[in-house]
């Protein structure tokens, strides 16, 4: 049951222009980043090749892309989340999904589900862009796997406090913009921890601190692990949520 709400919340998107919007408007915008990247390795190319040790293309191109990316999809998933729940409770469908023989469990995962499918798609779309190089160039295809699997973690812990945020409300705007606020906050807690006394304690709650050492290329289970945990709770406030909503139902 969980894959079919989350197909059919997938279905649903598509038959919106705002995922079709989105899709365009993301590939229009990193596309233009990723050949202005192209083309400053053209231009230090020869300076680069007299060089000992010097960075690759991927080393070049890749983590300025994804960091990019990362703050691009900070605006675009509160808009694709906004309307999961807060839509379902103000068309007064919500007390349809409660009467059908699904838990809250699967009612959550199922949604997240389908929001997750959709990040996905628009991550492999942005993937192409540098696995184009390939038909021309060589690349560093470990870390390339690191910078998008950090995309990814950190893309699902976007949707997950989305998703969260849209239990909250009635309203898909409201919504929308609690959810930027959040998101918001652990990239302002990243920059501002950076120069707080007493070390980076204020960084390390910051879910943009345990994305950048996937972009150089290091995988620590302790960046993953927090990603992960943060997914879990936010999907867990969500179940409870949904679950307080129903008794009072």
């Amino acid at each position: 049951m969980i894959f079919t709400i989350g197909l059919r919340e997938l279905k649903s998107l598509f038959l919106s222009p705002l995922a079709w919007s989105i899709l365009a408007v993301v590939q229009l915008i990193l596309a233009y980043l990723f050949l202005g990247r192209v083309e400053v390795f053209q231009m230090y190319q020869s300076q680069l090749m007299a060089m000992n040790n010097a960075p690759g293309l991927t080393e070049i191109i890749m983590p300025d892309l994804l960091g990019n990316a990362a703050i691009v999809l900070l605006l675009v998933v509160p808009l694709l989340t906004m309307r999961l729940v807060a839509e379902e409770r103000r068309n007064r469908t919500l007390a349809l999904l409660f009467s059908a023989p699904l838990s809250m469990t699967e009612i959550v995962l199922g949604k997240y589900l389908g929001i997750l499918m959709f990040l996905l798609i628009l991550l492999a779309l942005i993937a192409l862009m540098p696995l184009s190089l390939l038909a021309g160039a060589g690349l560093d295809l470990g870390l390339l796997a690191s910078g998008f699997l950090g995309l990814a973690l950190l893309l699902a812990s976007f949707a997950a406090v989305g998703l969260f945020m849209s239990t909250l409300t009635q309203y898909p705007t409201v919504a929308a913009i609690s959810t930027f606020g959040a998101l918001l906050l652990f990239w302002i807690l990243d920059w501002s921890g950076q120069g707080a006394a007493g070390g980076n304690w204020l960084a390390h709650l910051s879910l943009f601190d345990h994305y950048k050492p996937f972009l150089d290329g290091l995988f620590d289970s302790a960046d993953a692990a927090y990603q992960l945990l943060l997914i879990a709770t936010f999907l867990v406030l969500s179940i409870r949520r949904l679950d307080a909503d129903r008794l009072g139902a």
